[in-house]
This record gives C-alpha cells, sequence and structure tokens, in this order.
C-alpha cells in the first residue's frame, strides 16, 4: 500500500522540475483538531493565526519553551509533485499529510529560501527558517520509506516548508502561486 524508496527516488526529478516562477494552490486544508481535517473551497489566512479556523495556536509546540505555537510556522506548505509521490493521486489521502497548503510549486531551497515571498490568492506568506520535517505521523500514514525519503533531501524540501502570513488575504484551490 505505502510507496517504496526505489519508487519514491523515482519521483525526485519530477518533483524538482515544478514550477518555479508561477504555480499553483492545488488543495486547501485546514486541521480544526488533532488527526481532524477539512478540505476547502477557500480560506482565508491571518498574520499571527495563520489559516483562520486552524488549530495552529491552541495545538501549541512541544518545540517551543513555553509550549505555545512555534511563531515561525503559522502555516505548513508541501509540493503536490512530493505529496502525489508519497500518498499517491487519490486527493483524499493528500489531506492527511497535515499540511494547510498544497501547491503545484518548487519549494527548494534554491528556489524558495527563507525570507522569500509568496502571493497566493489575495495574501502574501513569508517562507521561514524553521525545517519542515516528516514525523511519526507522517510515517504511520505514509509509510516508513515515505517519511525517510521526505528527510533526506534538505536542498529540495520535500516534506515542504514552513511560513508566516506577511499580508492576510483569501486563498482557494487554482490561485496562482508567485514569488514576489
Amino acid at each position: 500500500m505505502h510507496a517504496t524508496r526505489a519508487q519514491l527516488d523515482e519521483q525526485i526529478e519530477y518533483v524538482a522540475s515544478a514550477p518555479s516562477e508561477v504555480g499553483r494552490l492545488e488543495l486547501v486544508v485546514r486541521r480544526p483538531d488533532i488527526d481532524k481535517r477539512e478540505v476547502l473551497e477557500s480560506a482565508e489566512l491571518e498574520a499571527g493565526r495563520g489559516l483562520v479556523g486552524d488549530n495552529y495556536l491552541e495545538r501549541g509546540s512541544t518545540r517551543t519553551p513555553d509550549g505555545k505555537a512555534h511563531p515561525l510556522a503559522e502555516l505548513n506548505l508541501m509540493s503536490a509533485r512530493a505529496l502525489a509521490a508519497v500518498a499517491g493521486p487519490d486527493r483524499d489521502r493528500w489531506a492527511l499529510a497535515g499540511d494547510q497548503l498544497i501547491v503545484e510549486f518548487d519549494l527548494s531551497q534554491a528556489n524558495a529560501p527563507a525570507g522569500t515571498r509568496l502571493s497566493i490568492g489575495t495574501a502574501t506568506i513569508e517562507v521561514t527558517t524553521k525545517p519542515h520535517t516528516g514525523c511519526a505521523k507522517f510515517a504511520k500514514r505514509y509509510g516508513l520509506d515515505a517519511a525517510r525519503w521526505v528527510n533526506s533531501r534538505d536542498d529540495l524540501r520535500l516534506r515542504g516548508i514552513n511560513a508566516i502570513v506577511v499580508e492576510p488575504g483569501v486563498v482557494a484551490p487554482g490561485d496562482t502561486v508567485t514569488k514576489g
């Protein structure tokens, strides 16, 4: 049921060839509670909050001294190409990844280093320095090979990126993703 490491490695060139200037928002997912997912037709992004209705603030973080939400991880983005490699083409399985925005866009360090601003819909977000890595939940959902694979190429950021909202706005699947 889960992709093998060899199958995933066959997808590297395809993932690496994602659009680097103008891409597309493929999926918007809200996490209203732990292990709950809602695929949305549109969503509001708000500075300091991330995706409105998501449990980012309430969930907090085990990686901050005070247990509060990590300020550099309001949003999680993942490449649609990398996610299709680990989850398959069934988009119902894509929401399980735990990322709010799934994009057809090159999220590599070379193309979108920390500080890069991305315009999506009427919002602008900024890539942060906080790495986004696969966890035990990701491994449970997509397999150990998938979790190891998404963590294997820091340069490509197969697991995706963390971002903050710098200009609030509304996003929806089909919106363009552009740098700047």
